[in-house]
């Protein structure tokens, strides 16, 4: 199974970016997708996840981020507006087989590679 991110750049503070994650060998929709990023010296942090039943974002982005899933295209999306400094990280997609979706990156089974955000105030 493979998770390809992509996406990320250099944007400034106010900006919007919209990253994807392309899977191979896996169906998206026969598992829940989640977004984690991982700031230097910070742990990694659930952002958004996509189950089944519908969708687990974190408080800090709530109302900024929204995620979506193409099964068609085997692709889910992360379009990220209103992007702050604090939104600096290397962000992952990663595969649950929990359906209902969670934002515990410990059951998580795939990981995708990364892709790095990185906003100017």
């Amino acid at each position: 199974f493979q998770l390809q991110a992509s996406g990320g750049g250099l944007v400034q503070a106010g900006g919007s970016l919209r990253l994807s994650c392309a899977a191979s060998g896996l169906i998206v929709d026969y598992y829940a997708i989640g977004w984690f990023r991982q700031a230097p010296g910070k742990e990694r942090e659930g952002v958004s996840c996509i189950g089944r039943s519908g969708v687990t974002t974190a408080d800090s982005v709530k109302g900024r981020f929204t995620i979506s899933r193409d099964n068609a295209k085997n692709t889910v999306y992360l379009q990220m507006n209103s992007l702050k400094p604090e939104d600096t990280a290397i962000y992952y997609c990663a595969a649950t087989p929990v359906l209902l979706g969670t934002l515990r990156a410990d059951l998580h089974d795939y990981w995708g590679q990364g892709t790095l955000v990185t906003v100017s105030s």
